[in-house]
C-alpha cells in the first residue's frame, strides 16, 4: 500500500504536473486552429475567390451595382436597382431587359461554381403593399421573381440539381422603407452560392436503408420527370 502522504497520491488541490499546462495550451489552440479553417473554407476556395474578384470589378466599372460578401457559408452576391433601370416591372414577376443584359454577365460567372456549389436565388421586396389576382402579398411576388431567375439560369444551362428559389417579400429589408432611395435598396436580388452542396439524393437513401431502385425503373423516372418539368424548384419562404 502506498501512503497517502505519498508524493505520487494525487490528493484534491494536488497541483498538476508542469508539463500538463503546456499540453493543455497546445489542444486548446489546435481546436481553434481547426475552427478558423473551417470559417475560413468558403474563402480558400479558389473558384469563389475569382467569382468574387470577378463580380467587383463589374460592379466597380458601372456593368450592375451591388454587394459581393463572403463567409463560411458561402458567397452572397446583391444586385441593387440602379438609376432608372428595374429588375421588374411594378407587381409583375417577369425580368426586365436590362435585368437579361445584368444575368447574363453574371451566368457566365457562376457557370462554372454551379458545377460543385448549389445557387438559391432569394428575392426581396419594399413594403409597399400589393394585392392582385396573381400575388395576394409581397411574399407570393417576391417568391415568383426569384423563381423567374431561376428559369432564366436553366435556360442558359445551369444544372436544375443545383438551383432554388426562396422569397422573403418586405421580411429581410437592408434599409428603412422610409424614403425612394430606401425601398429602391430593398427591392433586390441575392444569389447564395453554397459553400457545401445539398447532399446527393442517393447517398440520403443509402444513408437512411432504402431499397436502391432498378436503372430501368430510375431511367423511366427520370423521362417521365423531364417530360413534365425542366427540373424542381424549392419554392420556400418566411
Amino acid at each position: 500500500m502506498i501512503s497517502e502522504d505519498d508524493p505520487r497520491v494525487a490528493q484534491i488541490g494536488h497541483p498538476a504536473p508542469p508539463w500538463l499546462i503546456n499540453y493543455a495550451d497546445l489542444m486548446t489552440e489546435l481546436v481553434c486552429f481547426f475552427v478558423i479553417l473551417y470559417a475560413l473554407s468558403a474563402s480558400l476556395n479558389k473558384d469563389m475567390q475569382k467569382a468574387q474578384q470577378e463580380i467587383e470589378a463589374m460592379m466597380k466599372e458601372g456593368q450592375m451595382q451591388g454587394q459581393v460578401k463572403m463567409d463560411k457559408e458561402g458567397m452572397r452576391i446583391t444586385l441593387e436597382e440602379q438609376g432608372q433601370f428595374s429588375f421588374f416591372e411594378s407587381g409583375r414577376a417577369e425580368i426586365t431587359g436590362d435585368m437579361n443584359s445584368k444575368l447574363d454577365k453574371l451566368a457566365v460567372v457562376l457557370k462554372t461554381l454551379s458545377l460543385k456549389n448549389d445557387i438559391i436565388v432569394e428575392g426581396h421586396t419594399d413594403n409597399v403593399p400589393i394585392r392582385t389576382r396573381q400575388f395576394a402579398t409581397n411574399w407570393e411576388l417576391s417568391t415568383a421573381r426569384a423563381t423567374s431567375v431561376v428559369r432564366y439560369f436553366l435556360d442558359a444551362g445551369f444544372a436544375p440539381k443545383r438551383m432554388a428559389a426562396i422569397g422573403y417579400g418586405e421580411f429581410h429589408p437592408v434599409a428603412v422603407n422610409d424614403t425612394e432611395e430606401n425601398r429602391r435598396k430593398n427591392r433586390r436580388v441575392v444569389f447564395f452560392v453554397k459553400a457545401n452542396a445539398y447532399p446527393d439524393a442517393k447517398l440520403d437513401a443509402r444513408k437512411e436503408g432504402v431499397t436502391q431502385v432498378p436503372e430501368e425503373a430510375a431511367a423511366s423516372s427520370v423521362d417521365s420527370a423531364l417530360q413534365t418539368d425542366e427540373g424542381q424548384l424549392v419554392v420556400t419562404g418566411e
